[in-house]
């Protein structure tokens, strides 16, 4: 039954997240994706090939990937319906608890929301640099709050409504081979080169796996938030990514501030367009955005639990 699992796997990453001497120990399942994908890289994203060339050999790292994954789960999944000491739903809830993130993704949020609350600006830029990818060292209180909103509702797509519903979904292989993907998506799914041919079967799988959970996370946030329906729905497609866009205009509507807009990476200004029509974000917006994700999370919960009781 993999309802009792999604609630339980929920209730262990929220108690006790992935505690770090059992990360120092063992690591974390998307290590192992990461040292796949790298070691295919190396290999098939060769300069002296052709575009289709390189196009091909990030097609055969996802299927390897996602065949690793989902192969992977499908035996523990069946290793476990054999355990006689106990009800295998219990394992099914220990090899699904890694794949979710509400507890770290509060605890990286919470890590720069806390140093920018006290006025140390550059130790709250240094706590934001560990989470995203643009450059930091430059940015004021309001680009710091601004980056870090956007990332605690983008992550809570990709952190915990996408699993969650891949874990409802597909079972224990749905869920892994999702996280497969996303990590894919994140280390080579870039449009530009040396990942462009390489990296777009992984951006292109990793779109169409999170269509569904983008969407439901905007709906969450809305309801969480009370409100901001009008800008999520106005100002979703306003992100580069087809689903991005959704959590980030979802949480601007309901703070009532302006997320996105232009953003330096690696020195260049990429000029994106602002999501949202209020001012700008804040400290405060930054702790109602905590509580807003807490109850989001929440309702995340009470899909789990309702569907076990369906079951």
């Amino acid at each position: 039954m993999v309802e009792p699992v999604a609630l339980t796997a929920l209730a262990m990453d929220a108690a006790v997240g992935w505690p770090r001497w059992l990360y120092a120990r063992a690591g974390h399942p998307v290590g192992l994706f990461a040292r796949v994908i790298a070691g295919c890289e190396a290999r098939w994203n060769r300069r002296d090939w052709s575009d289709g060339a390189r196009r091909a050999g990030g097609i055969a790292t996802v299927v390897m990937l996602v065949g690793l994954a989902a192969g992977a789960s499908l035996v523990l999944a069946k290793l476990a319906g054999l355990w006689e000491c106990g009800p295998s739903w219990i394992v099914l809830a220990l090899l699904a608890w890694p794949a979710l993130a509400q507890r770290s993704l509060d605890a990286h949020f919470v890590a720069v929301f806390e140093k920018l609350r006290a006025g140390e600006l550059d130790a709250a830029r240094h706590a934001l640099g560990m989470i995203v990818g643009r450059d930091t060292l430059t940015l004021d209180e309001a680009g710091v709050a601004r980056a870090g909103i956007e990332s605690l509702a983008e992550s809570f797509c990709d952190g915990v409504i996408a699993p969650l519903f891949w874990l409802l979904v597909a079972g224990l292989p749905g869920l892994w081979a999702m996280k497969a993907v996303n990590t894919a998506d994140s280390l080579i799914g870039h449009r530009e080169a040396p990942f462009r041919d390489f990296g777009w079967a992984a951006a292109r799988l990793d779109d169409a796996m999170i269509f569904v959970p983008a969407r439901l996370s905007a709906l969450l946030i809305c309801l969480a938030g009370g409100g901001g329906w009008r800008i999520c729905w106005r100002h979703a497609g306003r992100h580069a990514s087809p689903n991005a866009g959704w959590p980030e205009a979802a949480m601007a509507g309901v703070l009532g501030i302006r997320l996105a807009g232009p953003v330096s990476y690696d020195g260049i200004v990429a000029g994106k367009p602002w999501i949202g029509e209020g001012g700008e974000a804040s400290v405060e917006a930054m702790a109602q955005a905590r509580r807003v994700f807490h109850r989001a999370c929440l309702l995340g919960w009470v899909i789990a639990g309702g569907t076990a009781w369906l079951a």
